[in-house]
């Protein structure tokens, strides 16, 4: 589980570090080198290491996990924050560990206990009041690329935990960012040559956190956490995520938090006790 907390405070700076890269690059332009950056890592690593191609049974998971988690997720929040501040699109995360454990019930044929998913949905629900909260409660033009977000990374997070239980975390996180690099190559010599790019330390700082926190080590101790201990206990984790990520808002863009969050942060943090507690 610390594996799986690693991973989270990972993921809960890709919402800022995102913000900070589209001061300098557009959308495209951000996504596609992020998914590249990542990529020259793990191949790197894949290369040192000698690691063999995977089977070709494997093949069918890892594209689905590349699909959301290298391409999908960071095109769509990248698409989405233009439009919504952070704490608009933590809504997405906070959905994320109940969708993820829905999609890896119905994938695997799992039955988790009620109490599971009493608590999960508690969890939920707090996390989705609180996000709505900060951010108004009004639905912006992004909600569209947030819940396509959703769908995509849920798939993704399921399909690469299961395929963790049979190949070591870095090879699967290694090989679905290795089966993009053709793409990526491509659609950063597309992006850059159709949208400006405005190069400050801010905006570098936040595309290498991008691909190398959130995108390759933040996914290694994830889908190792998942390996683990199962996908539906370890997506329970990220309930905690999106208040952790409007910390780093407030810290890091300057945006104000209310009063609510540590009601907020106390609720979820019992949620996630009784999700952890909980067997199937």
């Amino acid at each position: 589980m610390w594996l799986a907390v690693a991973g989270v405070v990972c993921f809960s700076l890709t919402f800022p570090a995102t913000d900070w890269s589209l001061r300098g690059f557009g959308p495209w332009t951000a996504t596609a080198l992020r998914m590249l950056t990542a990529g020259l890592i793990a191949a790197a690593t894949l290369r040192v290491r000698r690691v063999p191609l995977p089977a070709r049974r494997h093949w069918a998971g890892l594209a689905v996990a590349a699909s959301g988690v290298v391409i999908g997720f960071p095109l769509l929040t990248t698409l989405a924050l233009r439009t919504s501040t952070t704490s608009h699109a933590a809504v997405v995360v906070g959905l994320l560990p109940l969708t993820t454990a829905v999609y890896s019930s119905l994938r695997t044929g799992a039955r988790p206990s009620p109490a599971f998913w009493g608590a999960a949905l508690a969890g939920a629900a707090v996390v989705v009041a609180f996000a709505l909260y900060q951010s108004g409660g009004a639905p912006g033009v992004g909600d569209l690329f947030l819940c396509g977000a959703l769908l995509l990374c849920a798939a993704g997070y399921a399909e690469g935990g299961k395929l963790a239980r049979e190949l070591p975390a870095a090879h699967v996180i290694g090989w679905a960012l290795v089966g993009c690099l053709p793409l990526a190559a491509a659609g950063s010599a597309l992006a850059l040559a159709y949208e400006p790019v405005a190069l400050t330390g801010q905006a570098a700082v936040g595309l290498a956190w991008s691909a190398l926190g959130s995108q390759f080590l933040g996914l290694l101790f994830w889908y190792r956490a998942m390996g683990l201990v199962g996908v539906s206990r370890t997506s329970q984790v990220q309930l905690a995520q999106p208040l952790l990520t409007l910390v780093w808002a407030v810290l890091l863009l300057g945006e104000r938090l209310t009063p609510a969050a540590p009601a907020a942060a106390l609720a979820v943090l019992v949620c996630i006790v009784v999700v952890q507690r909980t067997r199937a």
